[in-house]
Order: structure tokens, then C-alpha cells, then sequence
């Protein structure tokens, strides 16, 4: 059938508006539903846009795959071996602190680096990248000596009376770890009056100010940091690393001194930018039974509920004299993670490292560790992971 030109030229100019129109109203529907639902990319819609993110990833998951996320290991080596390949891929270890037994060079770092993330990702089937950690805080603590510059002791930079002497450091130290296929540091000291130079100073105002721009250092890197050792090992009395120390200063002094850096950065610092790691002594003031990395009352009483804290919990090493001493490896995995904790560390022994990891996967299997519970400290270690696309 013939179309005279004249209808033929209306229709299309019909056809043209409604397209338009059409255009137009899905536009409209797909705007409101991206407010409504999180999906945009404006900021006040991030932090709900990555919690779905790390929420669908935690779905995904075996409860095999759920249990590695909660625990760091050390490895032995200075590249990938047998053994490290095994704790990646039989038990889905999700992070790897490294020490100086591992790191020789600027380029062999590197590569150990990228080859444990490779396995871990590949291979191994992992469904989000390793944390990668190292303890580079300055002066006594530092790694790799022969390579990494040695960042100058927390304590000789609270002397300068700058605190923006913290903010420089950090940030040197976040590009070089960076550059090296690091994710995690585990500075800054946030301790009040820690021996051995570990401490900015033993005034806890100052210790604050410098920790605030500590972590503004780390952050302009994108490097996670972790605030330690919570809450605060200033006036312990006994090196950890050998056995429990008791710290007996009433609650007062702990508010007003040792726990004021801690809370000063949670309060002004997006929570999936860093870790705290949570000491072995006891504090009577809180918890008179058990050490704080055990106790129930610190993590989620006063850390979590208190102090308003919503990232990641870490535990210090649990092959430390003050833990180890009285309970067994998969008894202190446990315990940690009941009480709060959202990773245990555990850095040097591979049969230990199975402990912890065999210890928390029958509690799950048990029901001893809710799978709400488990679900949540899993979702904000991968909320930390996404939010710095490692």
C-alpha cells in the first residue's frame, strides 16, 4: 500500500517525539531508583553502595571460604612455596603478614608479593584479594632494613612538637609499602607512654594529635593502617611476647588518657580505611578475667558499643607468651572471635596457623560462632578490601 510523503513525514515526526519521551521517563525512573536503592556514585551513597558490594561477595562464600577471611598468617619463604600455597588454598587464608625471614630485596618483595596474591586470586580461587601487612612503624620496629628506608621512631617525631611530622612520615612510608605490593600497615602506635620509643609521647593530648595525622598520611596513600595496641599498652608492666601483663589503672585514667587517640581517629576517620588491632593484657578497669584480645567486654562493649567503632577488629599475634601461655590455638581463635575480634593473627608457625583456622571452622560447624556473627566480621574485612581496590 502507498504512504503519501505528507503522513509519511508526520509519522516519523510522531515516532521522534515519543522516543524522546520514552528517553526522558527512563531517565526519571532509573534516577529515583538509583537514590533509592544506593546504586549511584555520589558520596552520600558510597558507604551503602560498598556494604551491598561486600554483602553480595559474603554471599558467595563457602563457610570454608568465610572462615579464612577471619584469619592472617605468617608464611616462611622468600617466594611462594608448597606450604603457602596449602594454607591459600585448603584453608582460603584471606591475609599474610611478612617479616624479615621473607623480604631480601626491593624486587623479590615484589614478586613474593604478586605471586601470593596471584595464587591466592587464581589457583586458589579466592574471591577477593589477600591483605598483605607488615609491622614498619619506626625506630625499634622496622622490616627490611636493607631495602626500606627506616622511618624515624614515633617517639623522635613527637619531639619535633609537629604533628604534621606524623602525616609526612606515614605518607612515605604508605608509598614505599605500596610500591613493594603491601595493603597493610600495622602503625601507627597509638599507645601513651610506650617504652623502647614505640609512643609519640606519654601526654595523651599529643599522642593524639600525632595519630590523627598519622593516619591522615596513610590515608592520602590508600594504604590501610591499624591503630595498636588496644586499649592502650602504655603502663604494662610485662613484654607481651612473654607473658600477661596487668594493667590496673582505674577506668577514669584509661578514658582520659589511654584510650583518647583510639577514639579521636574513630570519630573523625571513614572506618574501612583502617584496622585496630587489639592487645593480650588485662585491664581490670574493663575486664578483670580475660585478655582484651579474649574479652567480650572491650571488643564489642567498649570498642564496638562505647567508642562507636564499625571496622575491621584485629587480634595482636596469638603465639605470644601472654595468650599462648594459658589456652590452646584453637581455644584463643575462638575466644577472639566471640568476643568480637573480626580477624585472628597468627604469625609463625604453620601448625598453629591450622589450629586457629581448624579451631573457628568447628565452632561454625557447631553453631559455638553464629553465622550472623560470622557473616558480619566477613563483610567488613571485604568492606576494607573493596574500598582500597586492592
Amino acid at each position: 500500500m502507498h504512504i503519501p510523503r505528507r503522513y509519511l513525514a508526520i509519522l516519523l515526526v510522531y515516532a521522534w517525539m515519543l522516543a524522546v519521551l520514552s528517553g526522558a521517563i527512563y531517565a526519571y525512573y532509573t534516577c529515583v531508583t538509583q537514590l533509592t536503592t544506593g546504586t549511584t556514585s555520589q558520596a552520600g551513597n558510597e558507604v551503602q553502595t560498598l556494604d551491598a558490594r561486600a554483602a553480595a561477595i559474603v554471599a558467595q562464600m563457602s563457610l570454608e571460604e568465610k572462615v579464612g577471611q577471619l584469619v592472617m598468617i605468617g608464611v616462611h619463604g622468600t617466594e611462594l612455596t608448597d606450604d603457602s600455597r596449602f594454607m591459600l588454598s585448603q584453608y582460603h587464608i584471606g591475609g599474610v603478614i611478612l617479616f624479615d625471614r621473607n623480604l631480601v630485596s626491593a624486587a623479590q618483595t615484589q614478586a613474593l608479593t604478586a605471586q601470593l596474591q596471584g595464587y591466592a586470586q587464581g589457583e586458589a580461587g579466592q574471591k577477593v584479594p589477600l591483605l598483605i601487612g607488615i609491622d614498619e612503624e619506626g625506630g625499634a620496629v622496622v622490616r627490611g632494613r636493607n631495602f626500606i628506608a627506616p622511618p624515624p621512631a614515633e617517639q623522635e617525631l613527637g619531639q619535633t612538637g609537629d604533628p604534621l611530622a606524623a602525616a609526612r612520615s606515614a605518607a612515605q612510608v604508605g608509598r614505599t609499602l605500596k610500591s613493594l605490593g603491601f595493603n597493610v600497615n600495622f602503625a601507627p602506635v597509638a599507645d601513651v607512654g610506650s617504652p623502647r620509643g614505640r609512643a609519640f609521647a606519654t601526654d595523651a593530648a599529643q599522642v593524639t594529635a600525632f595519630v590523627e595525622q598519622a593516619a591522615a598520611g596513610y590515608e592520602q596513600e590508600g594504604l590501610l593502617y591499624a591503630l595498636k595496641h588496644f586499649p592502650g599498652i602504655g603502663k604494662g608492666r610485662v613484654d607481651s611476647h612473654l607473658e600477661v601483663s596487668t594493667v590496673d589503672a582505674p577506668l577514669a585514667t584509661l578514658q582520659n588518657e589511654d584510650l583518647m587517640p583510639f577514639q579521636r581517629v574513630i570519630t573523625t576517620r571513614p572506618p574501612e580505611n583502617y584496622f585496630v588491632l587489639v592487645s593480650h593484657l588485662i585491664y581490670p578497669a574493663l575486664d578483670a578475667t580475660h585478655s582484651a584480645s579474649q574479652s567480650h567486654a572491650i571488643i564489642t562493649g567498649l570498642l564496638r558499643g562505647q567508642m562507636g567503632y564499625q571496622g575491621v577488629i584485629i587480634t595482636d599475634d596469638m603465639e605470644m607468651g601472654a595468650v599462648a601461655n594459658h589456652a590452646s590455638y584453637r581455644e584463643l581463635g575462638v575466644n577472639a572471635i566471640q568476643a568480637g575480634a573480626d580477624i585472628v593473627m597468627i604469625c609463625h608457625e604453620y601448625a598453629h596457623e591450622q589450629e586457629v583456622y581448624l579451631g573457628l571452622l568447628a565452632a561454625a560447624q557447631q553453631a559455638m560462632l553464629s553465622e550472623a556473627q560470622i557473616d558480619a566480621a566477613v563483610q567488613r574485612v571485604v568492606k576494607a578490601k573493596l574500598a582500597h581496590a586492592f
